[in-house]
C-alpha cells in the first residue's frame, strides 16, 4: 500500500463518527496545535506567549468610555493623562475577563499600550503603560497601580525592566472565548476573583 492510499486510508478512518475516530481527531488536533501551530504563531509574533487569555477583572471597563472616564478619570490627570490621550490609547474600552489576545514581542513602548509582563508571580500580567520612566503600568479597573505593598502577592509595576516584558496585546482576537479553559480554573481561585466581571 503506497503513502498516497495510506493517508486517504487514514482520512476516511477520522471522518467515521465513532468514539475510536473522535479520539484520535482529538489528540491530533492537541498535537497540531502544540507542536506545529503554537511554535509557528511564535515564530511570527517574535514572542513566547503570542496567544493570552486575560484572567482577571483589572482591565475591565464596566460601561462605555466617557463612563469610565468619569469614574476614573482624575488618577489619570494627576498623572499627567489627559481624556484625548487615553481615547487614542489601543484598546481604550478594556478587556474583559476571557478575552483572547495577541501578543506581538517588543522591545519599544508607548505611552497607553497595553503589555505583559512579568513580575515573578505565577502568571504573567496584562496591564496599560501608565508611565516611560521609570516604565509603569496600571489594570484600567484598578484604583492604583500594585506597589508591592498593596497586593497580596507584592507585586510591583511601578519599574518595570524592559527584560520583564513579554510582549504588547495588538488585538483582541475572540472576546470571550477563552472562558472555555478558565471555568476549570474558577474554582480554585479565592471567591473574590470568580465569576464574570462586574
Amino acid at each position: 500500500m503506497s503513502v498516497k492510499e495510506k493517508l486517504k486510508k487514514f482520512w476516511a478512518f477520522l471522518k467515521k463518527d465513532t468514539w475510536q475516530s473522535w479520539l484520535v481527531s482529538l489528540i491530533l488536533l492537541i498535537v497540531i496545535i502544540k507542536f506545529i501551530f503554537f511554535p509557528a504563531l511564535s515564530l511570527v509574533t517574535g514572542t513566547s506567549l503570542p496567544l493570552v487569555i486575560v484572567e482577571s477583572c483589572s482591565m475591565y471597563h464596566s460601561s462605555d468610555f466617557n463612563n469610565f472616564w468619569d469614574s476614573n478619570g482624575a488618577w489619570y490627570e494627576t498623572r499627567e493623562l489627559s481624556k484625548s490621550q487615553f481615547e487614542s490609547f489601543p484598546l481604550k474600552n478594556g478587556l474583559n475577563k476571557g478575552d483572547i489576545l495577541l501578543i506581538l514581542g517588543r522591545t519599544n513602548v508607548s505611552l497607553g499600550d497595553i503589555i505583559v509582563f512579568e513580575d515573578g508571580s505565577q502568571y504573567p500580567l496584562i496591564h496599560r503603560v501608565v508611565s516611560q520612566i521609570p516604565l509603569g503600568t496600571k489594570g484600567d479597573h484598578n484604583n492604583a497601580q500594585l506597589n508591592g505593598n498593596n497586593n497580596a502577592l507584592s507585586l510591583d509595576e511601578t519599574k518595570i525592566k524592559q527584560s520583564q516584558i513579554i510582549g504588547e496585546a495588538k488585538v483582541k482576537v475572540i472576546p470571550l472565548l477563552g472562558w472555555v479553559k478558565l471555568i476549570w480554573f474558577e474554582p480554585f481561585k479565592p471567591k473574590d476573583s470568580r465569576g464574570f466581571c462586574e
